[in-house]
């Protein structure tokens, strides 16, 4: 897959990158996307939610009267859950929701996010950004130069390393989000309508291994 290298507003700059297709052109199996998908918000979740059952409530132990002859139901103490303030009967515990993938799983997940990204012409090459200082205006036009609408639509910004300056200008835009390209996830692929990678950032896909 052939992309143009475009600069900060918007033109060819004559370069070009082959983006490999193992990692690009594969056939997406959203089978291993959903399961991805899944991991990742299961992992958001604290799992902190917690009642207090009837020997975690407040209220005396003894018992409200006597089993037989008062003509009504039989009664324990006032920590009942059948009460007003009583103990909760089967509530939730503190718990994970942590689902294990393994790492094939999570690697093809990727693979085929970013594919089905590729088959539908979202992914976008810019050069290395040279910002002097934040500047979220300056990085907004830029994004319009690239003909990405901020207002409707999702945009991941991926560098090859943290810098300071792009993500100080994207952090107060609400549609666009900034990664470092280790760090992307198939959540971040799949909940973007554009990838828009550093030119560097994009070069790595094409460095060969290096040998063991």
């Amino acid at each position: 897959m052939q992309l143009d290298i475009l600069n900060i507003e918007g033109k060819k700059t004559g370069r070009s990158i082959e983006l490999p297709e193992e990692i690009f052109g594969v056939e997406p199996n959203n089978h291993v996307i959903y399961l991805a998908v899944k991991q990742y918000l299961a992992a958001q979740r604290q799992g902190t939610h917690k009642v207090k059952t009837r020997a975690e409530v407040k209220g005396a132990s003894r018992k409200l009267h006597k089993q037989k002859g008062t003509g009504g139901a039989r009664k324990g103490n006032i920590r009942n859950p059948l009460y007003k303030g009583g103990g909760t009967i089967f509530g939730p515990k503190p718990h994970g929701w942590g689902i294990k993938l393994n790492r094939k799983v999570k690697d093809l997940a990727k693979i085929s996010a970013l594919s089905v990204k590729a088959k539908e012409n979202s992914i976008i090459i810019v050069e290395d950004l040279a910002l002097q200082a934040p500047k979220t205006k300056q990085f907004v036009g830029i994004l319009k130069n690239l003909n990405i609408n901020v207002d409707g639509k999702k945009t991941m910004f991926i560098t090859p390393e943290y810098n300071d300056s792009v993500y100080l200008s994207l952090r107060n835009i609400p549609t666009v989000d900034g990664a470092m390209l280790s760090d992307i996830n198939t959540y971040d692929i799949m909940n973007s309508n554009y990838l828009v990678f550093t030119e560097s950032a994009a070069k790595i896909f094409t460095e060969e291994p290096a040998e063991a």
